[in-house]
């Protein structure tokens, strides 16, 4: 039996950018089972009840940043632990110290020695109030921008009121410059809609959590307005599709789809195979299915989503013609599906 991998999400950012307070927030998601390894435990702004309840599992990783372990072996151990099938995780969330360099965090998951783990997109953090005082927008933007497959603008609440929309189009503009695809968000009291990050496998938390979880989200919701919600489209796939329409759409997303995510059966010359797919950001990844689904389906989710346009690019993948072979499309499938091993 072939178990669906982990997604594990890199949230990185510099010391004090609010990295942890997004990281709360997206412990309060109803229904959702995410592990956390974080680089110094007590830094953790959180309950310990809430720890030991909405954290199925936490592991602290010594030695410092992530980065600067001599191997990768600390942050496999941990990922190979939360990623046990017992845990029933929705995603493992790995909160960067502000020393760490993204690039290199994102490679040592991407090549993880954990089996049961895949890439789940790497969230930066930026300080808007940091941004404003310190950065001189005359130097290049730094590499860790690159790395990102959504940046996250914290605090801008906390600036002048008259400098507040120069300075955040200021922020989103320099991110641009080096990654011009990254949706860029504003945090509201830290938070973002948590579906673009993971998915929530239940509607109600799992009976084993601890309460604490619900009653911090009431406080939440006491205190400060709720986010804005990702938007989201969807297809019924009642048939096999044709490889290459497949991989267009996985390659070329729909304007604003942050995240693609399905099951599939594709038509090869032999017998139909059947796949899942993900798409976070730039990063791709497909893994085989032991059996074809029957019915399958594609979904896009993203906060700047036009539902209508991205429909219509998902439905042409069921629309495109599936019956003749298709050599060239297989040959690109098989080759992310490689990569993605």
């Amino acid at each position: 039996m072939i178990l669906p991998r982990v997604p594990v999400v890199a949230v990185t950012g510099h010391l004090g950018a609010g990295k942890t307070s997004l990281l709360n927030h997206l412990l309060r998601a109803e229904g959702a089972r995410i592990g956390v390894v974080v680089n110094d435990f007590g830094t953790l702004n959180v309950d310990a009840a809430l720890v030991t309840g909405q954290i199925d599992e936490a592991a602290a990783i010594s030695g410092g940043c992530v980065w600067c372990l001599p191997d990768a072996g600390g942050l496999d151990e941990a990922l190979e632990r939360l990623s046990h099938p017992r845990l029933r995780l929705d995603a493992i969330v790995v909160e960067a110290s502000g020393a760490a360099d993204p690039v290199v965090l994102a490679r040592l998951i991407r090549f993880s020695g954990a089996e049961r783990v895949r890439p789940g997109g790497v969230v930066e953090v930026i300080d808007a109030v940091e941004h404003f005082t310190t950065v001189d927008t005359r130097e290049a933007p730094p590499l860790r921008y690159r790395a990102a497959t959504l940046a996250v603008i914290g605090k801008s609440d906390l600036l002048p009121p008259d400098e507040r929309a120069r300075t955040v189009e200021r922020i989103r503009h320099r991110i641009r410059e080096s990654n011009p695809r990254i949706p860029v968000l504003l945090a509201r009291h830290g938070g973002i809609d948590p579906a673009l990050v993971f998915d929530v496998a239940e509607h109600a938390d799992p009976a084993d959590q601890l309460p604490i979880a619900a009653l911090l989200r009431e406080e939440a919701h006491d205190h400060s307005p709720g986010h804005a919600h990702a938007q989201a489209t969807s297809i019924a796939l009642r048939g096999p599709v044709a490889p290459g329409a497949l991989v267009d759409l996985l390659e070329d997303p729909p304007p604003g789809a942050y995240r693609i995510k399905g099951r599939v059966r594709v038509r090869t010359p032999r017998d139909d195979r059947g796949y899942v797919v993900n798409v976070v950001g730039r990063m791709l990844h497909i893994a085989a299915l032991p059996e074809p689904p029957r019915d399958g389906e594609l979904v896009a989710i993203g906060p700047m989503l036009d539902p209508v346009e991205a429909h219509r690019r998902l439905a042409a993948v069921l629309d495109a013609p599936s019956a003749a072979p298709d050599a060239a499309g297989l040959r690109r499938l098989r080759r992310h599906r490689r990569l993605s091993e």
